[in-house]
């Protein structure tokens, strides 16, 4: 019978049902915020609710039955945790009340794709295993913008308190320009006065143009703050992916059996030293017999 179940649980076919129930929820999560599809197919989409509900307790109940007489090696792996406390939401007693919770439960089986599609699923192990990495990169990006909030509020305050009045509106104005949204004309803002280059419609009291320091103040931050800095962050992501294919392709081998044991590294390590010894023996009588010639 277990046999029976894993091999069941790694049928193509039962994968593609539990894809195609997936998608499923997904679309019928989208229905249900139309409240005209409510009232012409609201029990029909209940149905298919309940269709899909019972497909993912029916794939929960075999990957579990497939461990045997161990079914506690289902929830050694983090996915599998993941969706079984989706499936479980579903049938918490939860009251009208309660409803919104209901309905993001059902939205978090849409979540259960990254599961299904295996190279969605290296993305997404990609970024967890960046996240150290990334808490470093935006720990940098903080300073750096802790520092030119300071600089911006000392020289551009008095010209554009609208942008820079305080440092917490500073570090927003600084986000927004480092995502590449409107800095030319904050920029401009600094280098020609609020009189002559308004940014915004906001009140213009003290103009004060500075083109010199509004310039180099902004081609630095664009430098080091949205070039340097975010080419950091899609680094870390880059490597985080390549090291999760690289353990992903491993993983594979080694439920294939390709992984070869510490004995036959051994031994092919052995026949690797002979070789090269009867190599060397060859070597030796060539050189030997070339002296005798001469």
């Amino acid at each position: 019978m277990t046999e029976r179940l894993a091999a069941l649980s790694q049928a193509r076919w039962f994968s593609n049902a539990v894809l195609v129930a997936i998608l499923v929820a997904g679309a019928i999560a989208g229905l249900e915020t139309v409240p005209s599809m409510v009232a012409s197919w609201g029990p029909l989409l209940a149905r298919l609710n309940e269709l899909v509900t019972l497909i993912f307790v029916v794939e929960i109940v075999v990957k579990i039955g497939a461990n045997g007489t161990r079914p506690w090696n289902f929830f050694r792996d983090g996915w599998n945790v993941f969706d079984f406390v989706i499936v479980a939401t579903a049938f918490l007693p939860l009251h009208a009340e309660y409803v919104t919770v209901l309905r993001l439960a059902r939205l978090l089986r849409f979540f259960r794709l990254v599961r299904t599609l295996p190279r969605l699923q290296i993305i997404v192990g990609a970024l967890l295993k960046s996240i150290p990495s990334m808490g470093y990169v935006a720990l940098l990006l903080s300073i750096l913008f802790y520092i030119y909030g300071i600089l911006a509020v000392s020289l551009f305050s008095t010209n554009d308190p609208f942008h820079f009045g305080d440092l917490l509106t500073a570090g927003l104005t600084l986000f927004g320009c480092a995502t590449g949204e409107g800095w030319v004309d904050v920029m401009y803002t600094q280098m020609y006065g609020c009189d002559v280059y308004p940014a915004a419609d906001m009140p213009c009291t003290t103009p004060v143009a500075q083109p010199v320091a509004g310039a180099l103040y902004f081609v630095s931050f664009m430098m080091f703050g949205a070039m340097v800095t975010l080419n950091l962050l899609v680094g870390v992501l880059l490597n985080g992916m390549e090291e999760t294919a690289k353990e992903n392709e491993d993983l594979d081998r080694a439920e294939r059996g390709d992984v070869p044991s510490l004995g036959d590294e051994l031994t092919a390590l052995t026949e690797s030293l002979q070789q090269i010894h009867t190599q060397l023996d060859r070597i030796k009588d060539r050189v030997k017999d070339e002296i005798e010639a001469r």
